[in-house]
């Protein structure tokens, strides 16, 4: 199987966007999508994390394998009632792909770090989902439940000490 590519969003065709929002799979795994992407919702979107990499020098990036788009996520800030702003990972991958999480993950989280310089970064995950012993395996520290847009998570923190 051919490396990942990691890419910016805005070489990724809309309509790849709309079909990748709107596959049943990928939408039982996000809850706060309550309405179908259109065209207009993927050409917001993508601004939206274009000026994402503008203000913070970070954000999700569209992931490619053998030419072809299969994802997209990564390193996306979320700002704090204190103003800070953290780094939350994210990764939305085509159902044909979601074994590939395995390759991205070790680079979204050395770029993170290394390359980035960040402290830590954080995952969320709705309290319906599974996933906190994975999450601790790879080191992370449950930090307690948060509410975001009506729907409950739990977020977890890994720091670059581990």
């Amino acid at each position: 199987m051919p490396s990942p590519e990691f890419r910016r969003l805005t070489d990724v065709s809309l309509s790849e966007i709309v079909a990748l929002q709107n596959h049943p799979l990928v939408r039982r795994t996000l809850p706060l999508a309550r309405e179908a992407m259109t065209e207009d919702g993927a050409r917001d979107f993508v601004k939206g994390k274009e000026r994402l990499w503008a203000e913070h020098g970070y954000g999700p990036w569209a992931f490619f394998l053998g030419g072809k788009f299969v994802g997209w996520g990564g390193l996306q800030p979320e700002g704090l009632p204190s103003g800070e702003v953290e780094a939350d990972l994210g990764l939305i991958v085509h159902p044909e792909y979601w074994g590939l999480g395995r390759q991205l993950y070790p680079e979204i989280v050395r770029r993170a770090f290394e390359d980035m310089g960040l402290p830590a970064i954080t995952v969320l995950l709705p309290i319906s989902r599974p996933g906190a012993r994975s999450l601790k395996r790879l080191g992370y520290v449950t930090e307690g439940e948060i509410d975001y847009a009506g729907v409950r998570f739990i977020k977890y923190r890994l720091t670059s000490t581990g």
